[in-house]
């Protein structure tokens, strides 16, 4: 059996260590997290004291972002409506978190290219070959090749397509395309011509150049169609409407009013609920819950749809909190109301009238209870524990990584991390375990900053259930956060309350997610600027996002210099 394997004792890390690894930046050192949750260029965090802060804002270089497969897919349904076939992508990667990070530094394989060509082949031969569908696209019946329908349609399609209108020589170059394809049917020549529109990178990627500022000849500024897809990508995950299109035609989208305007009407529309949470779900890793599995036998209690309902009262949770209560979205860490359904009550033993193995009902945990917030709730517990037995370590890892923002290095990589046959270890409990292997002073450098977090959810058993034994030995679960003592996940959601690591790593962890890459050091006063805001919109979630979306971080950009 492993256990604690020298930093941390699974795969839950792999997503940042990889990415730290590979980046070769500082996430990879021996340094232990400095407790500051302050974001910077590595991923991790600053000394507040060092000094090495800019005084002033200055914009990060541009990236490049390709659609990620569920922006692909969005984008598609956009352009040609619902119904049609799904294609095969190449996989989503997920470093630091979110995968519009990997979007920005990943590179389409010769394998990926190729699933690019065959899915424009496939779309656009499914909507041609489909009368209805096509003149429904088209909007008029071309007559012949270069007419006004074939002029107008090309234009139109290539700005959705683009997310901003075409040039004159791409508007040519596509008309051309669709006439010399033809072979005498209009029909065929557009579709290969919108095969081909769905196979350029002004399509696959979000190119977001800048232009000169104005107002500051030091950085760029997006440009209205830029920030249009900008807003679209982050509040929709999807490509910009037809409407936002225009609101960046007629330059609304250079003011903040115009941008704010905007921004509320797309929060406003249900697509923004499926993109939110779909930000959310990447920052709590709910995405493992489909690899968690339990043996029946010893788990009688997890059914096979246990991990569907983790998940599901998670995103309850959240929308409940973003868009029913529009409240402070940090007692997502401490709130003791949840939605339940039969089995997640069971689990929690928990009265909850109306719940059935399909219907969720809110349910407020017991004020004398072990549970408040979502690091209590099944979802965290079952993903960071191990079949048999629980795991502090990933537990404590988690806490650390996605709700403080620290950095916890990844183990030396000539580290033995079997610990041989627990029955040779003078120990009877999972924390005892532990407690032993901290003694390895390879070892101890890693797991004294995580194990005290996570030893205070010890009540709580490898599928979330509450229990007052391990391996027949009372439980301890007592621990500290930083060298406050606290005793159980109870005083540990008491303590996130008034945190103010807490709301600083959402403003982090959104800002990943929103330009696609990490921090720079030079953009930490716009950082702190979006913080301060925070704070005095009392942690409303959605007015953080008005509040980035007319950030100069968010709509400004540096030059690129030559490396």
């Amino acid at each position: 059996m492993l256990l604690g394997s020298a930093c941390y004792d699974d795969n839950s890390a792999r997503d940042s260590d990889q990415a730290a690894s590979s980046s070769g930046d500082s996430a990879g050192t021996d340094a232990p997290p400095t407790g500051t949750g302050e974001p910077t260029g590595t991923g991790g965090e600053t000394d507040g004291d060092s000094g090495d802060a800019p005084e002033a804002f200055e914009p990060a270089e541009p990236v490049l972002p390709r659609l990620t497969a569920t922006q692909y897919r969005n984008a598609i349904e956009h352009l040609l409506g619902p119904g049609l076939p799904g294609m095969p992508l190449e996989p989503d990667t997920n470093p630091y978190l979110f995968y519009n990070i990997g979007a920005t530094s990943t590179f389409i394989s010769e394998l990926g290219v190729q699933q690019y060509e065959e899915a424009a082949d496939a779309l656009s031969r499914a909507v041609f070959a489909d009368q209805a569908r096509r003149e429904a696209l088209v909007g008029c019946v071309p007559l012949a090749p270069g007419d006004g329908c074939v002029q107008n349609f090309i234009g139109t399609f290539g700005r959705r397509a683009y997310r901003r209108p075409l040039t004159p020589d791409e508007q040519a170059r596509w008309t051309d395309v669709a006439d010399q394809l033809s072979e005498g049917d209009v029909w065929r020549g557009l579709q290969f011509a919108v095969a081909g529109i769905l196979q350029s990178p002004h399509f696959l990627y979000r190119v977001e150049l800048g232009e000169p500022d104005p107002g500051d000849p030091t950085r760029l500024r997006f440009t209205g169609w830029e920030m249009a897809t900008r807003l679209s990508f982050l509040l929709w995950n999807g490509p910009p409407d037809d409407l936002l299109l225009d609101a960046a035609g007629r330059g609304d989208l250079y003011t903040d009013a115009g941008l704010v305007a905007e921004a509320q009407r797309l929060l406003d529309d249900p697509r923004a609920r499926v993109a939110l949470q779909e930000f959310f779900a990447q920052y709590l890793d709910l995405a493992r819950l489909d690899h968690v599995s339990r043996d029946p036998a010893r788990w009688p209690m997890f059914s096979p749809t246990m991990t569907a309902s983790m998940r599901t009262e998670v995103q309850l949770l959240v929308d409940d909190l973003i868009h029913r209560n529009d409240g402070d979205i940090r007692q997502l860490f401490s709130t003791r109301r949840t939605f339940v359904n039969a089995e997640l009550a069971a689990l929690y033993g928990v009265a909850a009238e109306g719940a059935s193995p399909i219907t969720f009902v809110p349910v407020e945990l017991p004020e004398d209870g072990p549970r408040a917030g979502i690091l209590t709730l099944g979802a965290f517990l079952t993903m960071n524990a191990h079949e048999t037995i629980t795991s502090p370590t990933n537990r404590g890892k988690y806490l650390r990584e996605r709700v403080l923002c620290q950095v916890i290095p990844p183990p030396p990589g000539d580290v033995d991390t079997d610990l041989g046959d627990d029955e040779n270890m003078d120990a009877q409990t999972v924390r005892e375990k532990l407690e032993q292997h901290q003694k390895d002073p390879v070892c101890a450098g890693c797991h004294s900053i995580i194990d005290p977090p996570g030893f205070l959810f010890e009540h709580f058993d490898s599928i979330g259930a509450y229990r007052t034994l391990d391996n027949g030995y009372p439980v301890d679960a007592s621990g500290n956060l930083d060298g406050t003592p606290l005793d159980g996940a109870r005083d540990l959601a008491e303590a996130l309350k008034t945190d103010p690591r807490v709301g600083r790593c959402i403003v982090n962890q959104l800002y990943r997610h929103a330009t696609g890459r990490l921090p720079e050091l030079s953009e930490n006063p716009a950082l702190e600027a979006l913080e301060q805001r925070f704070i005095k919109a009392d942690h409303r979630f959605k007015q953080l996002l008005l509040d980035l979306v007319v950030s100069e971080a968010f709509r400004t950009v540096a030059e690129e210099t030559d490396v």
